[in-house]
């Protein structure tokens, strides 16, 4: 007790008393000078207080120790002990990892006893070496198991001093005098995790179904069994949610609603939503097959947004050729059964329905700027002139966004000069375009849906008025807002789509031949000679066109090649290699060519004429990116492979543009999502 002494602040108050008979002797002097007797008598009282504070001091100062340490050293047990039964797991660990001591909760939690001088790692394989380090330098977090329990491991890193008391200078020395110790904290989290997955599962899931064509199959069959088919659609629809305890309610005659907990969607994805393919068996008089498109809206912050999230979906579902389902988590969107081909329609209602807006939202325009997609096809070409006409038909000053023109646009895009009789500012480029519009400006959209595959991405939030026209499938991401968009994925070209509204955009629009040659040559390319992706509605349309002056031998003179692309066309099936015996993957070499991904686009076309080959892939690099031209003729969904590289399309011909990475690594990206698919099931061979 001896060897205790005061410091700082105890210790002036301790000594206070003593430093006052200094106040009180200078306050004496005063006193004498004014009266000799009364500083005579203070003098008296300050010797008395004096020796009445000295003699306090010295006989009580043991006694204040022996209180001070007795209660420092009590108040020292009490921390001890409470962190010894502190109810949450807690260790002492060296900076290498190496347990120096733990409470009683962790001895019990782990089964190690208070002596456990090992690495911690040997008790919890998920704390490495690194782990550690890391808390060293800063405090750290992880997740652990042990046993059936799951932890939240923090690691604290406690710095320590020469002023530290006794027991932490004792760790100290174990620590091998290393300046700091790490406190390991368990937080059992076991129970919170269940609860959040109850939760999770728990959440509401919103789905709506619809019956892709409705009208079709029920005005081919008799009357009579219509009510009998009905009721067939019904019971399968209502029986396949029943397995996951679904509420189903019926909107429409042919749309529905249904409410289940999210436990049971991966139950719904792990059998690909089998409803897809069962319900196309359904007979009751119809020779058309059904089919059903489905949205469902999960990871919303209320039931509203789920509610949205699922009409999104299935608008997503309807835009891309019906026949599948679309799961719109929050910002991610997934997609199932896309096996299937568009399902055509023959009416052209919507058609009709979609040429009048267009002719109204014109007409209260004074600007309008049609643009396709980057490196312009002859479909993407075709599409903006025949709405180039559409407008010049009102009396509409239109302007068509052209920056590049390949090749095999050249001499469709020489036609339109001013000898011709066309203004010479008919085509603009991206800078002008940005330049001359407004919030007012009517923006058109044709052969993409994409925002980023526009012309003229910038356009798209300037113009507050938009309308999109295209034939691919809808994806994720979508022009925002869109004032008129018509989607149709069984369309077999954009320049199809533009030749019905013609027919419906006034009582009979006039197209020059050279503009209806542009059209026709437009559903030509798309549909490799009429050989893809063609119905009834696309020989219509070129029938229409050839009424208004298309002419095949004119047209076909127009999209001949340059001796060096059909060499190159040569040499890229030449040095085509077959993967897995199915798969048709070559390289375009682009240095001397001016339009190689045309040339690419119908390299691929060509290797499909091959025996045994599914699909083709035709990877071409050009301006900084690759672009994979992919076509199949019926088995292989090459859409679904090029969605999952970034791109989208069709069933039977798709693409995608890849940045940032070089030809061998698209081309092993290409085999790798072919394994995983052909593994998923999602490729039968």
């Amino acid at each position: 007790m001896e060897t205790i002494k005061y410091t700082g602040k105890l210790q002036r108050y301790f000594r206070a008393p003593i430093y006052m008979i200094i106040l009180f002797v200078a306050g004496d002097v005063l006193v004498y000078l004014q009266n000799i007797k009364a500083g005579a008598l203070v003098s008296v009282c300050i010797i008395i207080y004096a020796a009445i504070a000295l003699w306090y001091y010295r006989t009580c100062a043991a006694r204040l120790n022996e209180e001070i340490i007795h209660f420092a050293t009590h108040y020292g047990t009490v921390q001890k002990e409470l962190l010894n039964k502190f109810q949450i797991p807690y260790a002492l660990m060296d900076y290498t990892g190496k347990v120096l001591w733990v409470n009683e909760e962790f001895a019990r939690v782990t089964g190690r006893d208070k002596h456990y001088n090992k690495s911690i790692t040997s008790i919890f394989k998920e704390i490495t070496r690194e782990e550690i380090q890391k808390a060293v330098n800063n405090n750290f977090y992880v997740e652990l198991e042990f046993g059936d329990r799951k932890y939240a491991a923090d690691m604290q890193r406690l710095q320590f001093n020469e002023d530290q008391d006794a027991d932490a200078m004792e760790i100290m020395t174990e620590a091998d005098n290393f300046n700091s110790l790490i406190a390991l904290l368990l937080f059992d989290q076991t129970e919170l995790d269940y609860y959040k997955e109850e939760n999770e599962k728990q959440k509401l899931v919103v789905a709506l179904v619809h019956i892709d064509n409705y009208e079709e199959v029920f005005d081919s069959i008799e009357e009579v069994k219509r009510s009998l088919l009905t009721a067939i659609i019904d019971r399968k629809v209502n029986k396949y949610f029943q397995n996951v305890d679904a509420i189903v309610r019926k909107l429409d005659r042919d749309k529905f609603m249904v409410l289940f907990q999210q436990q049971y969607l991966a139950k719904l994805e792990e059998d690909k939503f089998s409803i897809l393919e069962d319900i196309k068996s359904t007979k009751a008089g119809n020779e058309l097959e059904i089919t059903l498109s489905m949205g469902f809206g999960i990871g919303g912050n209320s039931y509203v947004q789920n509610a949205e999230f699922a009409r999104v979906a299935i608008d997503l579902a309807l835009g891309r050729g019906g026949s599948q389902a679309v799961i719109k988590n929050n910002g991610d969107v997934s997609y199932y059964g896309v096996r299937g081909k568009e399902i055509e329609r023959n009416t052209r209602v919507k058609a009709r329905v979609k040429a009048q807006a267009l002719r109204e939202i014109m007409e209260t325009r004074e600007q309008i700027i049609i643009m396709g997609h980057p490196i312009a096809d002859v479909d993407s070409f075709g599409a903006a002139v025949g709405l180039y006409c559409a407008a010049r038909e009102i009396r509409k000053n239109a302007r068509i966004v052209l920056n590049t023109v390949t090749s095999s646009l050249r001499p469709l895009v020489e036609s339109f000069s001013e000898e011709a009789g066309y203004p010479a500012d008919m085509f603009i480029n991206s800078e002008q375009a940005e330049e001359m519009a407004d919030a007012q400006t009517l923006v058109i959209v044709v052969d993409t849906n994409r925002p980023s595959y526009t012309d003229c991405s910038r356009l798209l939030e300037i113009s507050k008025s938009i309308v999109v026209f295209d034939h691919h499938r809808q994806g994720s991401e979508q022009v925002v807002n869109p004032i008129l968009s018509y989607i149709e994925p069984y369309a077999s070209s954009a320049c199809e789509m533009i030749a019905e509204v013609l027919q419906y955009f006034s009582e009979k629009v006039h197209l020059k031949s050279n503009e209806a040659d542009c059209i026709y040559a437009g559903i030509l390319i798309d549909t490799n000679n009429f050989m893809t992706k063609t119905g009834v509605r696309t020989f219509e349309a070129a029938a229409y066109l050839r009424r208004c002056g298309a002419e095949v031998t004119r047209v076909r003179k127009l999209l001949r090649e340059d001796m060096a692309a059909y060499k190159a066309r040569a040499e890229i099936i030449r040095h085509a290699e077959v993967y897995r015996g199915l798969f048709a993957i070559s390289i375009c070499e682009s240095q001397e060519l001016e339009s190689p991904t045309v040339v690419g686009a119908k390299a691929a076309n060509e290797l499909l004429n091959i025996v045994g080959i599914k699909a083709s892939f035709v990877l071409t690099e050009f301006q900084h990116k690759i672009y994979v031209s992919s076509r199949s003729i019926d088995e292989i969904d090459v859409q679904q492979i090029m969605e999952r590289l970034g791109g989208g399309g069709h069933l039977n011909v798709a693409g995608a543009q890849i940045e940032n990475a070089s030809v061998e690594e698209v081309k092993r990206r290409i085999e790798d999502i072919l394994d995983i698919m052909i593994d998923e099931g999602e490729i039968k061979l």
